[in-house]
Parts: structure tokens; C-alpha cells; sequence
């Protein structure tokens, strides 16, 4: 049913928009599909991947398909603008090889309650790469049909032709050392010829958040080929919390922040300890992942296809709702997104806001997020509240569009903590 939510929202959307371009995002449009992840190949470390033009990366695209049934999936590349719409770039232009691959690489589960399939594909691959820098979308589709599209997952490729050096501080151009960070940015452009730098935009995203980016077209100075981007109000952003986690590896033994197991002869059910709201307690340094995951069984050999599936069943103490806005459970299991897919419900009887996900064994990390009515961009205050001192990993975005160009490059792409 929580799927059925998400693509109904998409139409919803699809409708509000027309007239403007598909923003592509990394998602998942069918009720049978679960998992959809993106990492670096051949590694379990915790990193948001991305690749670099002329480098080796190899990135890992996983899903599973919720049954035993045999399915045929296909894929392609798309190349996006900076905004994540379809850039007008032909197939021959941004990629070398084929226009669309099969996905036949899969496994069925083994010895698990919940039957899937696991499906994943490496890129780039011998079949298709990517041969401009720039944003992507691989386009995961079923039965050979372009309209049929099961999920979607976007990328960068980077060229690293560029340098960038930031720092964050909590002694803003608005308050001194309370809830808020702000970065310093400089962007040394090398030996990129750039006359124009406007024709240069920053994008500046916290922990693989989308809805409180920044997108800058303008440095505060401008050295020969060094922009600064310093003191800027639009570099500000909520310090938030320390992402609260749970481990739900075993179907046995209770993990962190697991209160309870539950198997109801069907599914297997964890509950949570019931979280407390934060707004008003005092920071605690606690070492994160800044909302990342991880799929892990304990005592099996593959993690891939003999972990299980458990309905996750989350709790938020609150005397009362916030009448202003909506709450949502936010981490990379959710793709960081604000939809009814991740929205939580306010229980008057219990008092407390709740939310179910399906999800597969491992260890996971999440904050709560909270929507007003008049905003679009989500604050951590009501439920997590925001400290200066917060661990966040801030992903800095350099593109260059120069005049009469028919894409938007990427020069770098710098991560920092």
C-alpha cells in the first residue's frame, strides 16, 4: 500500500507540473519492489558514490523484485541537467555503447519467510558508459517496455577538473554558535577557461538531502580563476541532530533500539522503543553515518539474498500534533524524500505519531522531519531540534554551462563532513 502512495503522489505532481520538464530522482514506482540501493562495487563501506570521468569507480545498482516470479527487466542511461531534468543531449552524444541493457544478474532468496528476487547491475559496464561529465538517470524498466518504468536511480560523473575547499562554522551571519552552520566555499577553477563565471553554478546538498539545496550562481569575489563564495545568508542551514539508528540484523536477538520481535506466522514485525522528541534536550556527540544504511544478516553468508524482510513499526512521543505541518521518518532507506511513502500518522489514543516501512535486515539510520503547510523545505526543529556542534556531510556540486552549450558540465564534486 506505501507504494501505491508514492506513485500516486508522482501523478499528483505530474499534473501540478505540467508544462515543465521530469525532475528525475533515484525512486521506486511499483509495489513489488523493495531495496532499491546504489554503492560503490566490490565495497560495504559507507559512501555516497559517484564517478569520475576518467576514473574506474563502478557503481552497484540493487533492487528486489518481492517474489520468486520470473521477470525481465531492461535499462538505460539518461543524461540530466543540474535541476535533474532531461538534458537535450541524444544518446550518442553523452554515452559509448548500447542505448539499453538487460539486467541478468539475479538471485532468488534463500531460506528467508518474505520470497524475493534480487536483481543488480554494475555501471558502467562493456555494454554502456557515460562519456560527458553531468548528472544521470538509469532508467530500470520491465518487459522491454520504455513506458513501464519500474524505479529510477540518479547519479553524477564528475570531471575533477576543478578544486574545492570548504569549511562550516557555527558563528553564522545570523547567530553565533546556536543552531546553525554555515560553509565557506572556494572554488579554484584550474585550467578550465572560464571568461564568464556566472556561467557557473554551485549546488551545496546536507546529509543527500534535496529539499533544502542551495544552488548559487553567484561568488561573493572573484579571484582570477578562484570564486569565494563566503558570507552568503543562502550557505546557511539547520545544524540538526545526530541521526538516531536501529539494527534489526537479527530476527532473534533484539538490536539496538529494538524493543520488541514479533512473528505473526507470516511476517516478522520489529517495534521500536518509542523516541522522544529532542527539540529541547542538549546535543550529544554521537558518531553517524548521516542517515546511510546498511544490509546486513547475522549468521548467513550473503547479505544480498538471505536477509529477510521485517515490517518496521517506528514511534514518536507528542502530547499533541503539530496542527502547522506534517511529519515525516527520513534517512537514505526513504531517499531522504517528503511524501505520503514516509509521511507518519498521529495516534490521539496513544498520543504519539507512528509509521510503518517494510524493510530488509540491517542496520539502518534516521531523523524525523517536519513540513509546514507554508514551506516546502523540511526543518529537523520540532522533533530532532539543532545544534551548531551536529557531524553533517555537506556535498558541494560545481557545474559549468557555458554560453550556447547544450549541457551543463561537471567540474567537481567535493564531499565534507
Amino acid at each position: 500500500m506505501y507504494k501505491r502512495l508514492i506513485i500516486f503522489l508522482f501523478a499528483l505532481m505530474s499534473v501540478a507540473v505540467a508544462g515543465r520538464a521530469q525532475q528525475y530522482c533515484t525512486a521506486i514506482f511499483k509495489d513489488n519492489i523493495s531495496t532499491l540501493r546504489l554503492k560503490y562495487a566490490d565495497t560495504d563501506e559507507l559512501e555516497r558514490p559517484f564517478l569520475t570521468l576518467s576514473g574506474d569507480e563502478q557503481l552497484d545498482i540493487s533492487f528486489d523484485e518481492l517474489s520468486h516470479d520470473t521477470h525481465f527487466y531492461t535499462y538505460t542511461l539518461v543524461h540530466l541537467n543540474h535541476d535533474f531534468t532531461r538534458s537535450p543531449l541524444q544518446s550518442s552524444e553523452y554515452l559509448d555503447g548500447f542505448t539499453t541493457a538487460d539486467i541478468s544478474d539475479y538471485d532468488h532468496s534463500s531460506l528467508t519467510q518474505t520470497l524475493y528476487t534480487h536483481y543488480r547491475l554494475l555501471f558502467p559496464n562493456d555494454e554502456i558508459r557515460a562519456k560527458v561529465s553531468g548528472n544521470y538517470a538509469i532508467v530500470i524498466y520491465e518487459d522491454g517496455n520504455p513506458d513501464d518504468i519500474v524505479a529510477t536511480v540518479v547519479f553524477q560523473v564528475a570531471e575533477q577538473s576543478a578544486d574545492i575547499s570548504a569549511s562550516v562554522r557555527g558563528n553564522t551571519d545570523i547567530e553565533f554558535n546556536n543552531r546553525l552552520q554555515q560553509l565557506d566555499i572556494d572554488v579554484d577553477l584550474q585550467s578550465n577557461n572560464i571568461t564568464n563565471p556566472s556561467e557557473v553554478m554551485l549546488v551545496v546538498r546536507q546529509n543527500n538531502r534535496t529539499d533544502n539545496q542551495v544552488v548559487l550562481s553567484r561568488p561573493t569575489f572573484i579571484n582570477n580563476n578562484l570564486l569565494r563564495y563566503v558570507n552568503q545568508k543562502a550557505l546557511i542551514f539547520e545544524g540538526g541532530n545526530e541521526y538516531r539508528r536501529f539494527d534489526i540484523s537479527s530476527v532473534y536477538i533484539k538490536g539496538t533500539h529494538v524493543d520488541q520481535i514479533v512473528y505473526d506466522h507470516r511476517d516478522y514485525h520489529a517495534f521500536l522503543f518509542a523516541d522522544e522528541l529532542r527539540a529541547d534536550m542538549p546535543y550529544v556527540n554521537e558518531t553517524d553515518a548521516d542517515g546511510q544504511y546498511v544490509i546486513n544478516v547475522e549468521k548467513r553468508t550473503d547479505n544480498d539474498y538471505e536477509a529477510d524482510y521485517m515490517f518496521v513499526h517506528f514511534m514518536l512521543n507528542a502530547d499533541e500534533p503539530f496542527l502547522d505541518g506534517r511529519m515525516y521518518v527520513a534517512g537514505d532507506f526513504t531517499q531522504n524524500m517528503l511524501t505520503p511513502n514516509n509521511m507518519m500518522q498521529y495516534d490521539a489514543e496513544h498520543h504519539c505519531y507512528t509509521y510503518t516501512a517494510l524493510l530488509k535486515q540491517g542496520g539502518y539510520e534516521y531523523n524525523y522531519l517536519f513540513v509546514r503547510k507554508s514551506q516546502n523545505a523540511a526543518t529537523t526543529i520540532p522533533a530532532e531540534g539543532s545544534h551548531w556542534q551536529t557531524q553533517n556531510e555537506y556535498t558541494i556540486l560545481v557545474y559549468y554551462h557555458p554560453f550556447g552549450a547544450r549541457y551543463d558540465r561537471l567540474l567537481a564534486i567535493k564531499r565534507i563532513r
